[in-house]
């Protein structure tokens, strides 16, 4: 639950929110981030090494824990009817093999995406809002509700859609699914209306808007080592 709410906690603090992530490829090498993006750490877990880094004459995002978990998270907003569709491309370098998305102890992965979406916590169940209302005392009124989480797992089936086992306000979508691919850049995008929808039927009439993404990943369950890179987020209109 902790690796949730730190990565929630960054849009209550960010000011600013944007309609399209900041591009990594326009910025330099090095640990700093283009202007937008920042880097989030955890109490009493080891951070990750977050930083910009130089990979075929494009500067990308790279992601390093070993025993630890880093993230890099960026404010937006966005009406998901005029801005449906979320792409970027990511690769690494390994899954963490004693992963498992169906248990506290196993929720590690090699590349994580998190979309966040504006959901009043008025709407969540009883026993959820409470959990909700507490974690804001603690982390901040501008907390979000409900967001989706796209993974590179180890085992379970590309397509499978399954709550966070800290916390079931986000679905975990597997995008990518064993070692067949580590070490290649991989595409993804993604219908962000569509996937809410699935993700969370009894919400299908209203799909609420977008403040943020995150990007990293994390191994302080299992103690194993992952490195993965992302390429630029884009925000692709529907057509």
């Amino acid at each position: 639950m902790r690796r949730v709410l730190a990565c929630l906690s960054i849009f209550a603090a960010c000011a600013l929110a944007a309609e399209s992530p900041a591009p990594f490829s326009t910025a330099s090498p090095g640990p700093a981030l283009p202007a937008g993006w920042r880097v989030l750490t955890l109490p009493r877990v080891t951070p990750a090494a977050v930083e910009l880094v130089d990979d075929g004459g494009t500067t990308v995002l790279r992601v390093a824990s070993h025993a630890a978990a880093g993230t890099a998270a960026h404010a937006l907003d966005l009406d998901p009817a005029a801005h449906p569709r979320l792409a970027w491309r990511w690769k690494v370098e390994n899954v963490v093999a004693h992963a498992d998305l169906a248990r506290k102890d196993g929720d590690d992965f090699a590349a994580r995406v998190y979309v966040f979406f504006d959901v009043r916590p008025s709407e969540l169940p009883w026993k959820e809002r409470v959990k909700f209302e507490l974690a804001r005392l603690v982390h901040g009124s501008g907390l979000p509700v409900a967001g989706l989480c796209y993974v590179w797992d180890n085992r379970h089936a590309v397509g499978s859609i399954a709550p966070n086992p800290y916390a079931p306000h986000i679905r975990t979508f597997v995008l990518e699914s064993g070692a067949k691919e580590a070490g290649r850049w991989v595409g993804e995008t993604r219908d962000l209306a569509a996937d809410f929808r699935a993700a969370f039927p009894e919400r299908a009439a209203a799909v609420p808007r977008i403040t943020g993404i995150a990007a990293g990943n994390d191994t302080d369950q299992t103690g194993e080592r992952a490195v993965a890179w992302f390429g630029d987020f884009r925000v692709e209109g529907g057509g």
